[in-house]
């Protein structure tokens, strides 16, 4: 399995996403730009530059017309995809950690952190509404509890009829959007910081990655744990493959230790567990910093991960991994 790697990024990556049919790959990092390639050779389409700051958030909408894009400079905003255009630019009174839109891309959320005086809230904002997006006066805002934890991480859940979000302490929880009420706490699972959260392609299942070593299979509806990986390494990112029962873990190194440890030390591979079994079956190495971020390609034929050293690498698999099948 030989990858693609791309290079258009000069700072660590901070997510990696495919649109909905898989044919476009989005990649942003901490170089305060947003890169888009082709997924089948790794051809570079272009970018969108505007942020003055780290861009912790990306997603695109189901058909492909609309970008968000969230960032540390306090701003998230909102493009045509295509184009490459502004088309609005949401400024917040903090960073912007998270954004997404729904299912059916009608409404769209966007996560503020915790600064000073201005407390970390999910704003929703209505996509049909153009007025309301370029007023900034979204539909509903959701503040998170006083004294809970610092959120994270946020996704829609099935349906998108919930939202989950992930916490500084390990914590995961629904909010119901309609009632601004947290309506599910799930505590003591992670005893460190959810670094990612995403869910299978038929939203059936959510994984979580940790700081604390280990990634959690979820049932999202409830957030009942089913099962448990456990590594030698934090967890950065964790991705459900959607045509095998496989779970993907990327991590590493602290980064801040990075400089004084080599690659075979820092333990910078991809592991593959399965999803049941809990049992790793596969490493692939390559890069030489933390994997900060993984998306697997919508038909499962392929995976992308991005790394602390600026390099996203896009693997396609091999036939003997399709065929392969897992021997209880």
């Amino acid at each position: 399995m030989r990858p693609i790697l791309l290079q258009g990024h000069t700072r660590p990556l901070t997510q990696i996403k495919y649109n909905r049919e898989g044919d476009l790959l989005f990649t942003a990092g901490k170089d305060k730009s947003v890169n888009v390639w082709f997924s089948a050779n790794g051809e570079r389409l272009g970018t969108y530059d505007g942020h003055n700051g780290v861009i912790w958030s990306l997603d695109s909408s189901y058909d492909s017309t609309r970008l968000l894009t969230g960032s540390g400079d306090y701003s998230c905003m909102y493009w045509d995809l295509e184009t490459g255009k502004t088309l609005e630019k949401l400024n917040c009174d903090s960073p912007v950690r998270a954004v997404g839109f729904s299912y059916t891309a009608r409404e769209f959320f966007v996560t503020t952190d915790s600064v000073g005086k201005s407390e970390s809230e999910i704003l929703l904002y209505d996509a049909r509404d153009p007025e309301q997006i370029s007023r900034n006066k979204p539909w509903q805002s959701i503040p998170m509890p006083k004294g809970n934890s610092k959120v994270t991480v946020v996704i829609w859940g099935p349906q998108s009829q919930i939202l989950i979000t992930g916490h500084e302490n390990g914590d995961l929880a629904h909010f119901d959007p309609a009632s601004q009420c947290r309506v599910t706490l799930c505590s003591g699972q992670h005893s460190g910081r959810i670094n990612d959260i995403q869910t299978g392609r038929d939203c059936l299942f959510l994984v979580s990655a940790s700081k604390d070593q280990t990634a959690r299979l979820f049932d999202p509806f409830s957030l009942e744990p089913l099962k448990l990986y456990k590594t030698d390494r934090p967890v950065n990112s964790a991705a459900i493959c959607p045509t095998k029962d496989h779970v993907i873990l990327g991590g590493g190194q602290e980064a801040q230790e990075v400089t004084t440890t080599a690659g075979k030390v820092g333990k910078f591979e991809a592991k593959f567990y399965h999803m049941v079994f809990e049992e790793e079956f596969a490493r692939v190495k390559g890069h030489f910093g933390p994997i900060n971020t993984i998306a697997i390609h919508p038909d499962g034929k392929s995976y992308s991960s991005g790394g602390e050293e600026g390099y996203v690498r896009l693997h396609h698999f091999d036939d003997i991994y399709l065929d392969f099948e897992f021997e209880q």
